[in-house]
């Protein structure tokens, strides 16, 4: 197999095919890995003690993520657009409600209706654009404003993922905070290239304290958003978009590449109120 990400070699209905959702489930490896990630989806819901729960398993698969729910006394329902996946969960004859849908076409389910939310390795997919009609921002605000709705008012949705760049999770975490959703990024292990996994902890309602990440003694692999929130690419030493600085480190990239670039002034990168 190639040592390309999976979601750039096919879309995942086509790539989950038979073989592939086989291959997956049967993996003793995938299945441990599958089974901690939601393990520690869990802890991050933060959910009631001894209280079953509700919750929607977004990309759900073959139901190996389900299955940890199950053991841990929650009802689920799960969504998946991979035929083949579901198939094999209807054959290991899981206890949760199966949907064929596509994430990015929204959550068609009534307004407050689950607990809360998990989802491992299926977030990134929604980045791409497999048709020439998809628009990877709009189908996320699409999922994530159709989510919040269906979420109680207390609940939260937790999504390990694999982002590819900063900017990727940049546009995750915008059109999350635009759909209403408080939260921010829990890393674990961050200092560990096996073990670091990226979780979204999204909020509904109000902002709460993030989780404190595995692997570390500090809150610092820990990024906060809001509706004001501090950009990841600020957070990572570069100014924000529109700024002075960013304004003035454009001119000088246009001076190294020999283009026509007017000279600062007293007025660069002055707001202007539109008014004369």
């Amino acid at each position: 197999m190639s040592g390309r990400r999976p979601e750039h070699q096919a879309p995942p209905d086509i790539y989950y095919n038979e073989t592939e959702a086989k291959k997956y489930t049967q993996n003793s490896r995938m299945i441990e890995i599958q089974v901690q990630m939601t393990e520690r989806a869990l802890e991050l819901l933060g959910l009631p003690e001894d209280e079953p729960a509700l919750l929607l398993d977004l990309g759900c698969g073959s139901g190996l993520s389900g299955s940890v729910l199950e053991d841990n006394d929650h009802m689920w329902i799960g969504l998946d657009i991979s035929k083949a996946m579901l198939d094999i969960a209807l054959e290991r004859e899981v206890e949760g409600d199966l949907i064929l849908s596509d994430l990015g076409q929204g959550i068609p389910f009534r307004a407050g209706m689950f607990d809360g939310a998990v989802s491992i390795s299926a977030l990134q997919w929604l980045c791409n654009a497999d048709q020439a009609t998809h628009k990877p921002a709009k189908r996320l605000y699409k999922f994530f404003s159709m989510l919040y709705t269906s979420l109680s008012r207390t609940a939260r949705a937790i999504f390990q993922f694999y982002p590819e760049n900063p900017d990727q999770i940049e546009l995750v975490t915008t059109q999350a905070t635009k759909a209403g959703f408080f939260g921010g990024l829990v890393v674990d292990y961050p200092n560990s290239t096996k073990a670091k996994k990226y979780f979204l902890v999204l909020m509904v309602g109000s902002s709460s304290p993030l989780p404190q990440a595995l692997g570390t003694e500090s809150d610092n692999s820990t990024i906060p958003f809001t509706k004001d929130r501090v950009t990841f690419k600020k957070l990572h030493g570069k100014p924000p978009k529109k700024s002075k600085d960013w304004i003035l480190e454009k001119k000088e990239r246009r001076r190294r590449q020999g283009l026509n670039t007017r000279e600062e002034s007293k007025y660069t990168a002055r707001r202007r109120c539109g008014k004369f």
